[in-house]
């Protein structure tokens, strides 16, 4: 028997031996598996966090212009800008060990699958913060095997690619917390109207609570099943020492004051704004479709208070009954950031944008580019072209083709005038003439370096603006003039970043030099004359109709057709431009009618500028301003009766004096050499008089 006792505790020695060896191997192997694992999730790299987040337009002045929610209402913040009052609630209630562990709490498992054998069912998860994490980044919510493995393994690819602080500020960005609203910031938004920042104990107990059943815990649903979980989760914040059971009591009882929350509506702010911007930020990153806008911050350049004011002359101006549609856009000429954008009338009715996509004839809107053109190969404002009923023949031979303009209503001076009044009074002949000089190919050229880039053909009426170009590209190219041919495009973005705060996009803040800056100034100067009177000859100055509104210096210059109504101008520090036209080239017949775009350029402006100081045009250091008899071009001798001070690129000023009223100031020479001499006899006769 003895012997029999010695064997088995040998044999059991043995078992034992083999047992721990076993113990050993299975315990190497399991951390080899770790090692393992550790190693791929390392290879793997860090697991994305991108989610459906909602993407929010700015003003200029960084006010909220517009969200894009794509579906779901989601605003991420960084851990440092989230209450640490939510941070304790959310960790008391849903893992308390949430530091501690590496994702998988052994403990917590243990203690959910003994209750859940008691009860004979699911009762109790076991699920970590970043086991919730992972399954609200990768996965669907269904029930099965493949799932959990999955989960476990992004479960083990976050721990390892990401700190404690990361990973909880993703679960509580992405955690849904009922009513179409996901993530912290934006449930503190929806239920408390505030930042998640400023969330109270009170107000973080019960957010904390919802997660669990955003239906049941909703206290917009249900506020008593609300207000029990939050008494559980104030409790387990004591328990885990976080507070007081002072504290505890009075967060508690604090009186909660919620969001109303009203059904939303869809706001109208800028739409067709909006709608450039999208394009505009789908350029500049390169992307395909809209659902990759989603998470973006958008800085935009609208000036909320210019595209009311623009929306208001707008509304005001144009009868409401009239069918006649309107393009508007006003820019800033130093940077061409885009302030404010009307496309049309009605953006539900038509969301064609009138300002950037219509191609439509620019009319006498044209002669800018033209005279800047004429100014950079060697014309100045004192040049002289006869104004009369012209043929132009254009090409030789076969391809020789004529050509008769005339000016409005048949009014000629039948005389020589200079560019200054011809651009002032929007002469016709002296247009085709001066693009005779050039050549309509340079024409062409210049426009195109002033970023009009729809297709404009070298036809002998195009100095007249006969071929269609847009709104945004006219006004574009006058803001170039004014800066003094700095290279701009209308701009609508000046900075993307994505959800975490990395800059994708920002507009560049340099614009190099394109066009001959005192060139561009001179032909600045002669944009003035449409509202100076003395330029009058044989007709009016085109500004004649709104001038007395006008308290500004201004450089502008105005076009009309049979269909289109254009006014394009400028202050040293904002330029804007209209369109007013019917969409299928109906005739505008009314007088009124193409006034539109004059009264509601000038209206926009003087109220754009109330209250500013006003300012001149600086002159480049290229220039010299002499006063001349706008009549003839002349240098103005101190007898001429009407003097205005022009700007010409330095060299190519009159040398010239005007002699016109040289009769007139003889006869005043001699009068006064008689006067002196009489004056002269009395003085010796009298000496006391």
């Amino acid at each position: 028997m003895e012997l029999n006792a010695s064997k088995y505790q040998q044999k059991l020695k043995k078992v034992g031996r083999r047992a721990i060896a076993l113990s050993i191997i299975l315990l190497i192997l399991f951390c080899i598996s770790l090692g393992v694992m550790w190693m791929i999730a390392k290879i793997q790299g860090a697991p994305p966090l991108s989610v459906p987040q909602t993407t929010i337009l700015y003003n200029a002045d960084k006010s909220l212009l517009e969200e894009m929610h794509h579906g779901q209402k989601r605003y991420w913040v960084p851990i440092e800008n989230i209450s640490p009052h939510v941070i304790q609630a959310t960790i008391s209630v849903e893992d308390q060990n949430f530091y501690n562990h590496h994702g998988f709490d052994p403990k917590r498992i243990a203690g959910a699958a003994v209750a859940d054998l008691k009860a004979m069912a699911k009762v109790q998860g076991a699920s970590t913060i970043t086991q919730q994490y992972a399954r609200n980044l990768f996965l669907e919510h269904d029930k099965t095997w493949i799932r959990k493995l999955r989960e476990a393994w992004y479960t083990v690819r976050l721990e390892t690619n990401y700190d404690k602080d990361r990973i909880l500020e993703g679960y509580l960005n992405t955690i849904y917390y009922g009513h179409g609203v996901y993530g912290i910031e934006a449930a503190s938004r929806y239920y408390f109207n505030k930042n998640a920042s400023k969330l109270t104990r009170s107000e973080a107990s019960i957010l904390a609570g919802i997660p669990k059943g955003p239906s049941y815990y909703s206290p917009f649903n249900n506020l008593e099943n609300a207000k029990e979980r939050q008494k559980i989760i104030l409790a387990a914040m004591q328990k885990e020492g976080f507070i007081t059971q002072e504290e505890e009591k009075k967060a508690f009882a604090a009186k909660l004051s919620f969001h109303e929350i009203k059904e939303e509506e869809k706001q109208d702010i800028a739409p067709y704004f909006v709608d450039e911007v999208k394009k505009q930020v789908k350029e500049k990153l390169h992307l395909t479709n809209e659902r990759e806008l989603h998470g973006l911050r958008i800085y935009t350049t609208l000036n909320p208070k210019l595209q009311k004011l623009a929306e208001k002359k707008v509304e005001k101006t144009i009868d409401p009954d009239s069918s006649i549609q309107t393009g508007f856009i006003a820019m800033d000429p130093k940077t061409g950031a885009v302030k404010a954008l009307i496309g049309g009338k009605d953006y539900e009715e038509s969301p064609f944008n009138r300002a950037t996509q219509a191609v439509r004839q620019p009319g006498s809107t044209m002669k800018v580019p033209l005279y800047y053109a004429a100014i950079e190969h060697g014309l100045t404002p004192s040049t002289l072209f006869k104004s009369e009923p012209t043929v132009f023949t254009f090409g030789k031979g076969t391809k020789e083709t004529k050509y008769k303009p005339s000016n409005y209503h048949d009014y000629y001076a039948n005389d020589n005038i200079t560019l200054s009044q011809a651009i002032a009074l929007s002469d016709n002949i002296y247009a085709v003439k001066t693009m005779q000089y050039i050549g309509a190919d340079q024409l062409v050229q210049t426009s195109k370096e002033m970023g009009i880039k729809s297709n404009i053909k070298p036809v002998p009426s195009l100095a007249l603006g006969t071929s269609p170009v847009r709104l945004s590209e006219m006004v574009n190219a006058y803001g170039m003039i004014e800066n003094g041919g700095r290279e701009i495009e209308p701009t609508f973005v000046t900075k993307v970043e994505s959800y975490d705060g990395k800059v994708l996009y920002e507009a560049p803040k340099e614009h190099k030099q394109v066009l001959d800056e005192d060139a561009a100034y001179v032909t600045t100067h002669l944009m003035t004359g449409m509202f100076d009177e003395r330029l009058n000859d044989y007709t009016t100055v085109t500004g004649n109709s709104i001038n007395e509104k006008t308290t500004h210096i201004y450089g502008g210059k105005s076009g009309t057709t049979q269909t289109d109504s254009w006014m394009i101008g400028f202050s040293p520090s904002l330029v804007a431009g209209v369109w007013t036209g019917y969409d299928k080239d109906q005739t505008m017949d009314k007088v009124t009618e193409r006034s539109y775009a004059k009264n509601i350029w000038v209206s926009f402006m003087e109220e754009a500028h109330k209250g500013k100081t006003v300012q001149a045009f600086s002159p480049s250091k290229g220039v010299v301003g002499v006063l001349v008899n706008p009549d003839n071009g002349k240098l103005a001798t101190k007898d001429c009766p009407n003097t205005r001070l022009t700007y010409y690129v330095k060299g190519t000023e009159p040398t010239e004096y005007c002699d016109e009223h040289m009769e007139h100031t003889e006869e005043k020479k001699q009068e006064k050499k008689e006067k002196k001499e009489e004056d002269g006899f009395w003085k010796k006769v009298l000496p006391w008089a």
